[in-house]
C-alpha cells in the first residue's frame, strides 16, 4: 500500500473530513496520513482506540513516535494522557492499550538505528515552553537527533513568519487554530508535508498550535 509515499513531493490531508478504518484489530482504526507498506509500513498516522482495546504485543523494527491527542493511550510502561509526546527507539518493544479511549499521531519505522533515546514528554507543563526566534511564538522542543528537529510551537494571532527555507523538509499538523499558507488555510487537524528544499511564508490570522518535524525527510 502507498498513500503519500514519495517523500520528493509535498503531501496535504484534512484529517477532520476523513473517515476511520479498521485496523486488523478490533476496536482499533486509522486514519493513513502517508504510508509506504502493508501492515509493516513505514507510516504516519492518526489511530483511535475504543475504550477497553487493544494492539497485540509488537516490537518497533524501525521505531515509534507518537503524540497523545485525546483521552489516555498506555502500555506496560505507563499511562500517557493527552498532550503526551513519546519515542520508542528501534528495537523496542510493548504491548498498547486504552481503558476510556485515546486517539493519537503515530508515526513508525522513521528513526535512525542510532537514536536509541527514549522520550517521554508531558507538553502540558508550561515550564518546558521557550520563546521561539519569531516574535511571540512560544517553543516546546521534543528531540533532536542529527539532523532531525521535533517541537510544539505556539503562534498568536497575527503572526506572520518571513519567508525561508525547509533543507532537509518539513511536516506539521495543526492541533489547534489555524495556518496560512502558500494561499492555503489549514484548520485544525490538517497535516502538511513539504519536500527538502521547500521554501514557504506561513502566518496564522487567529493563531495555532502546531506538531512541527523538520529535517528528517532527506
Amino acid at each position: 500500500m502507498q498513500i503519500n509515499a514519495d517523500l520528493t513531493q509535498p503531501a496535504s490531508a484534512d484529517t477532520a473530513r476523513m473517515e476511520w478504518i479498521d485496523s486488523p484489530l478490533p476496536g482499533v482504526q486509522r486514519k493513513m496520513l502517508d504510508r509506504d507498506g502493508d501492515e509493516v509500513a513505514r507510516a504516519t498516522s492518526l489511530v483511535r482506540y475504543a475504550p477497553g482495546s487493544r494492539f497485540d504485543p509488537h516490537v518497533h523494527g524501525g521505531g515509534e513516535e507518537f503524540l497523545v491527542l485525546e483521552g489516555t493511550f498506555s502500555d506496560e510502561h505507563g499511562d500517557y494522557p493527552a498532550g503526551t509526546y513519546v519515542r520508542n527507539p528501534v528495537g523496542s518493544r510493548h504491548r498498547p492499550f486504552s481503558r476510556d479511549g485515546c486517539v493519537i499521531l503515530v508515526k513508525l519505522r522513521q528513526m535512525a538505528p542510532a537514536d536509541q533515546t527514549r522520550v517521554a514528554v508531558d507538553t502540558r507543563n508550561e515550564r518546558l515552553w521557550r520563546q521561539g526566534l519569531a516574535a511571540g511564538i512560544r517553543v516546546l522542543a521534543l528531540h533532536r537527533f542529527a539532523r532531525e528537529r521535533v517541537a510544539l510551537s505556539s503562534w498568536p494571532a497575527g503572526t506572520a513568519a518571513p519567508a525561508h527555507e525547509h533543507a532537509g523538509g518539513l511536516e506539521l499538523l495543526v492541533l489547534e487554530g489555524g495556518l496560512e499558507d502558500g494561499g492555503t488555510r489549514y484548520g485544525e487537524g490538517a497535516w502538511l508535508r513539504l519536500p527538502p528544499g521547500s521554501r514557504h511564508a506561513p502566518a496564522s490570522q487567529g493563531g495555532c498550535r502546531l506538531y512541527v518535524k523538520a529535517g528528517h525527510l532527506l
